[in-house]
């Protein structure tokens, strides 16, 4: 009995052996690799996808009740304004912070320029309040409805807000029409008047305004020439001064008859020394010039001017200004051709 116990006890530990033996060492091992291989994988990382997409709801939420309880809502303002010739306007006054579940912050956006008007003062003319505003002479005199640059004291002028065309819109009128007749985009005009939003702005009366319009020359009064003898000159006061602070760019030499200095465009030209004007107006190469008669035979002239202040016959002072360097005829950038004749003949005017 003893030794059939033993037979049988050997035979069941080696029984319980393979057993343990085919589950430890074949089925778990087999189950492990499966359950961390290439689909035990794929496996987790859906689970991981799943419970990211349940998450967000909660997570915005919650954030949406942290930021939207301390900032106020702040709607859009809006302000009217007119000017004495036209019709009042409608622009959008700055519009602040608009706080939502996402906390956005609009823009402030930019207004609509108001259109300045001016009084004439005495002796003041049109080329001269052209370039204090930043503007072309021309573009002033059809805002205003002037056929020459001929003003007085006391006339009130409405000064364009830029470079282009202030204009009344008239019956007919069409935004595409407009646009051909200045020759510009018509995007310009709907942009800056703000007509894709806002298309009341073109309805006949309203006064506009066209970026870069294209506007025609008037007429000139002060440009031309007279004679002045020499007994009604003003005496001279010493040397000639510089007509402007700025950098000497090219001297006098034989192949050139004057000395060029640069500054920037718009910077004002005074007179040399006392005289009196007897030249001003377009010329080749030179562009809009000024001469200016002194004592003694001697003769002072500006060119590629942009604008000029004076009118030929008019007495000027050492000093005045006269006109605004330019780019006007030939020229690489804004300077003036400062030039001095001696009894008709070119000298050097650093010499005088």
């Amino acid at each position: 009995m003893l030794r059939q116990s033993g037979h049988a006890a050997r035979a069941c530990a080696t029984d319980v052996g393979s057993v343990l033996a085919l589950v430890f060492g074949e089925r778990i091992p087999a189950f492990a690799l499966e359950l961390y291989g290439p689909r035990g994988l794929r496996l987790l990382l859906n689970i991981a996808t799943a419970l990211l997409v349940l998450a967000l709801p909660l997570t915005a939420a919650a954030q949406s009740q942290l930021t939207a309880s301390d900032q106020p809502v702040l709607l859009a303002q809006v302000a009217t304004y007119a000017s004495e010739n036209s019709t009042a306007r409608v622009t959008t006054a700055a519009r602040g912070v608009s706080a939502g579940s996402r906390s956005p912050v609009t823009v402030a956006a930019s207004d609509v320029a108001e259109i300045p008007h001016y009084t004439v003062k005495s002796g003041e003319t049109l080329s001269g309040i052209a370039t204090h505003y930043g503007v072309d002479m021309d573009e002033v005199a059809f805002a205003n409805h002037l056929d020459d640059d001929g003003i007085g004291a006391g006339d009130v002028l409405v000064i364009p807000p830029g470079r282009g065309a202030l204009y009344t819109v008239k019956e007919g009128d069409t935004i595409a029409s407009v646009a051909a007749r200045f020759k510009v985009g018509q995007s310009a005009i709907e942009i800056y008047n703000r007509l894709y939003f806002e298309p009341e702005h073109f309805a006949v009366g309203q006064l506009i305004f066209i970026p870069g319009g294209a506007v025609p020359a008037v007429k000139r009064l002060n440009y031309g020439t007279v004679n002045v003898a020499a007994s009604q000159l003003p005496a001279r006061t010493g040397q000639l001064a510089l007509p402007v602070r700025g950098v000497f760019t090219q001297f006098y030499w034989w192949g050139h008859t004057g000395v060029d200095v640069a500054a920037p465009y718009g910077t004002g030209i005074a007179a040399s020394d006392d005289g009196v004007v007897v030249a001003t107006g377009w010329v080749a190469v030179g562009g809009l010039r000024v001469c200016v008669q002194h004592s003694g035979g001697l003769q002072t002239c500006y060119y590629h001017t942009s604008s000029v202040y004076v009118t030929p016959g008019q007495t000027v002072a050492r000093g005045q200004l006269i006109a605004a360097i330019g780019m006007t005829g030939v020229t690489t950038g804004p300077h003036v051709h400062w030039e001095v004749k001696l009894n008709g003949v070119a000298v050097n005017p650093l010499s005088y």
